[in-house]
């Protein structure tokens, strides 16, 4: 059964830089669609970047431009480049699979495997 866990979060300045890796067992992520989401305090989940197994991407609109998702199959994982972090990225972020070759989605019902999440808080 597939598992996914994250890390990389911490506390960072604004306009700083972090970089969250989201890492599965239990099988390959390789032809998984896997997305990024966040949940910020008072607020409902929502999409922030998904990747497909053939490295298609997408992204919200709050982020493009400053993240960047991309996998390393080799490594079994999945990764999420934050730049010119904003007080408002701050939220537990969270990486989650949905089935094979499936499309990118930014709707949280549409994935299965979840990991535990990584809290991200950008703050001077």
């Amino acid at each position: 059964q597939l598992q996914l866990v994250e890390s990389g979060g911490g506390l960072v300045q604004p306009g700083g830089s972090l970089k969250l890796s989201c890492a599965a067992s239990g099988s390959t992520l390789n032809f998984y669609t896997i997305g990024w989401f966040r949940q910020a305090p008072g607020k409902e989940r929502e999409g922030v970047s998904c990747i497909r197994g053939g490295g298609s991407t997408s992204y919200a609109d709050s982020v493009k431009g400053r993240f960047t998702i991309s996998r390393d199959n080799t490594k079994n994982a999945v990764y999420l480049q934050m730049n010119s972090l904003k007080p408002e990225d701050t939220a537990i972020y969270y990486c989650a699979a949905r089935g094979l070759w499936s499309a990118c989605s930014f709707r949280d019902e549409h994935f299965g495997s979840w990991g535990q999440g990584t809290q991200v808080t950008v703050s001077s």
